[in-house]
């Protein structure tokens, strides 16, 4: 019997560190890099990130002969940023961001992931500034997250895209596309987090629809409705939401993954899709399963 699904063929399916637990480049509660590699091949995926920097070795030679053993090829690198406090966070920001794209470029990606710095603490919930931003701090995050494209891309040959997430001030349907609305096409482009977008709520198949030409990069996840109703009410951080399952195996959750793809499938782009099941912490044992459950469940929609 042959499959109904349609073949998603613009589209590559990858996972993370992420969905093994890992948040940190060293932590005792997450699995050894070198598991991850051979669980994440053994689960049926071809393309990795490279997960918080550290976590994976940083030499080039040594990732690139411990990838190809296992027949798994880096999509991008991932960083984290502040650039709505303005020019005076540049050099920092671009010390972090370096090493990072340099590893990324070595390593055959072409895509940079820009995750904004969080209002509250993700493990304590401390607050740690305004959730909301002023007309000049809006500013200053989107003219140095162009700045950023245009250095990153100059430097290095990546293109950036601009995760929003939980807790950062890229959340909401109206501050992405505030944001949105706000950067050179040329120079920013989005990474669509299916899961984060839905927690924030958000429609992920209407800003496919709607920003098209922005989407440079895809995220599969879901999030498990009824823990995320109380999260919410309880005003509880992204850390312990996750400890809670609010990120749950596909296709328990929602958005529903079938249409987002079919929706990015019509975009006139080759997009990467990496699974990313938020799960810091979690038992060593009980990401590997799951990863082979979510990748068989996308190959029956056709991706």
């Amino acid at each position: 019997m042959t499959s109904s699904a349609p073949s998603l063929n613009r589209i590559r399916i990858g996972s993370a560190p992420d969905s093994w637990g890992v948040w940190f480049p060293d932590d005792p509660q997450q699995v050894p890099w070198q598991r991850f590699l051979d669980e994440v091949a053994q689960a049926g995926y071809e393309w990795i990130e490279l997960g918080p920097y550290g976590y994976l070795p940083t030499d080039p030679a040594r990732l690139t002969e411990e990838t190809a053993a296992r027949g798994l090829k880096v999509s991008a690198g991932t960083v984290f940023t502040g650039l709505h406090h303005g020019p005076a966070v540049w050099e920092k920001t671009w010390a972090h961001v370096a090493g990072i794209a340099a590893l990324t470029r070595a390593m055959g990606a072409d895509h940079l992931v820009v995750i904004p710095s969080f209002w509250r603490d993700d493990k304590t919930g401390e607050v740690l500034e305004d959730r909301t931003l002023k007309a000049e701090q809006w500013r200053h995050l989107t003219t140095q997250t162009e700045r950023l494209g245009q250095e990153v891309g100059d430097r290095f040959g990546l293109r950036i895209a601009v995760h929003p997430h939980a807790d950062t001030h890229i959340d909401s349907e109206a501050n992405v596309g505030r944001f949105l609305d706000a950067t050179d096409p040329a120079l920013v482009s989005l990474c669509l987090d299916t899961g984060h977008y839905a927690y924030c709520g958000g429609d992920s198949v209407k800003l496919i629809e709607t920003y098209g030409e922005r989407i440079g990069y895809l995220h599969l996840k879901q999030v498990d409705p009824e823990i995320l109703a109380e999260v919410v009410a309880d005003e509880v951080p992204f850390g312990p939401a996750v400890a809670r399952g609010v990120m749950c195996e596909p296709p328990a959750g929602v958005p529903a993954l079938e249409p987002v793809l079919a929706a990015a499938q019509r975009l006139d782009a080759e997009l990467f899709a990496i699974v990313e099941q938020d799960m810091y912490p979690c038992p060593p044992d009980k990401p590997f399963p799951i990863a082979e459950r979510t990748r068989r469940f996308l190959r029956s929609c056709g991706a």
